[in-house]
């Protein structure tokens, strides 16, 4: 019998470990996993690169495991956003790596990373400062640039629904990079709100198999990193 449920998000994240590669699903609020991003900083592993849409807000969430120096460079699409604070500052002051992908070719690198292609060309990108120093081919009278797959030690990803097996559903957007995500990553773990029965999720509406999914914890009422930051709050 396979049982993927973890006790509590501290005992999920358990194996990351100093200089991982860590995938973190969320699109601004929708679909970040602030209950295993602020286990992981409790955790206290170091050195990590993160591969997400963002650098995280105020300082909760990835903002706060940026704050708190455990992450030595970021692969995202932006950088800095309305309530991005640590990130623009530590960046400024040469003391965080950065690596700005478009928000599709991130996507889609990921997606290649999980599906074992190593390598793709896109047209995006071409002629500005993000296709210096990579590969330049020219198909049907265009020019494309090389990108490479992204792949990953971890993946922490938030769902809306899970079972033992790790059969996941999400909340509408909220899904983003959760997917390809999993896909990615030799574990990934998930903070699902609900957990539901073994056979209680029609398999024609998975969206992503258990397969692909290590560790699942319930957190049934999970943070609004909109709320966090209304509230002023921070952690830890």
């Amino acid at each position: 019998m396979i049982d993927k449920i973890a006790n509590s998000a501290s005992e999920a994240i358990s194996a990351v470990f100093d200089g991982a590669t860590v995938m973190i699903s969320g699109f601004g609020e929708a679909g970040s996993p602030v209950e295993l991003i602020h286990a992981l900083i409790d955790h206290g592993a170091r050195d990590l690169t993160v591969v997400s849409n963002n650098t995280g807000n105020g300082h909760v969430g990835l903002a706060a495991l940026i704050e708190n120096r455990q992450v030595k460079k970021m692969i995202c699409s932006f950088p800095r956003t309305a309530d991005s604070v640590v990130f623009p500052e530590l960046y400024c002051r040469g003391e965080i790596e950065l690596e700005l992908v478009p928000q599709g070719t991130l996507a889609e690198r990921i997606r290649a990373g999980g599906a074992g292609i190593p390598a793709f060309y896109t047209p995006t990108s071409v002629n500005t400062p993000l296709a210096e120093g990579k590969e330049l081919r020219e198909f049907g009278g265009r020019s494309y640039i090389l990108e490479y797959g992204l792949k990953a030690d971890f993946a922490l990803v938030k769902c809306r629904a899970a079972d033992r097996y790790g059969n996941l559903l999400y909340n509408k957007t909220a899904r983003n990079f959760g997917p390809v995500m999993c896909m990615a990553a030799e574990c990934a773990i998930v903070q699902a709100e609900e957990i539901v029965g073994a056979g209680s999720i029609d398999p024609e509406a998975v969206v992503t198999p258990g397969i692909f999914v290590s560790r699942v914890v319930h957190i049934a009422d999970p943070a609004s990193e909109n709320r966090l930051l209304k509230e002023g709050r921070r952690y830890p």
